[in-house]
């Protein structure tokens, strides 16, 4: 089993409870307000449910995924709707959803399988639509504390879209960290949006 997965499953409940209270209202809103009354969206990788909660409680409807069996079952529990054990590599959607929200979570995927992940998240999306991502900000690439992560900085980030026509980034920014004690590591959060190239 992939180790990233099995990190998860066997620290689920720590992790979930330590973001699953995290205030992330600022950036939640920033995504919603891009996107259609009435959205569909992907929570995909939801970790502990948090932002499927706080979009199913705005009206949105919402499905959520996450490769690890355990942050499923603490998901569906604290969201109230079953979410889907699913590899990022598995998404096979076709034009569904109006947004798709990875927060700090396909960042766990090594750079070479990326690319393919991102470019099944915009055939997934709807024209006009929406992605959410985000990623520790740096030029690393490797495993830290027990799982893989691939960090960005915005040239590497748009380089590695580049090849993806349909998909612009459309807003970019770097915050802190929002855990306690952990604002000195820094985020690079990005918006892009699927244009209708046919």
């Amino acid at each position: 089993m992939d180790k990233t997965i099995e990190y998860y499953n066997q620290n689920a409940d720590m992790f979930a409870q330590g973001t699953r209270l995290v205030d992330f209202t600022v950036v939640q809103e920033r995504f919603a307000k891009m996107l259609p009354v009435d959205s569909r969206i992907l929570d995909f990788g939801c970790g502990s449910g948090r932002d499927t909660k706080y979009f199913l409680e705005k009206g949105y409807r919402v499905e959520a995924t996450d490769g690890s069996s355990e942050l499923c079952k603490l998901a569906s529990v604290f969201t109230g709707i079953e979410v889907k054990e699913m590899l990022f590599q598995d998404l096979d959607a076709s034009g569904k959803y109006d947004g798709i929200w990875a927060c700090s979570s396909i960042l766990h995927l090594p750079k070479q399988k990326l690319l393919p992940v991102i470019q099944k998240m915009c055939n997934a999306l709807k024209d006009n639509g929406v992605i959410y991502t985000s990623f520790k900000y740096s030029n690393f690439e490797g495993e830290r504390n027990g799982r893989y992560f691939t960090d960005f900085i915005e040239d590497s980030f748009q380089k590695i879209i580049a090849d993806i026509s349909e998909l612009t980034i459309e807003d970019c920014w770097i915050t802190s960290d929002v855990r306690p004690g952990r604002d000195e590591e820094k985020w690079l959060n990005l918006l892009l949006r699927k244009s209708n190239i046919h």
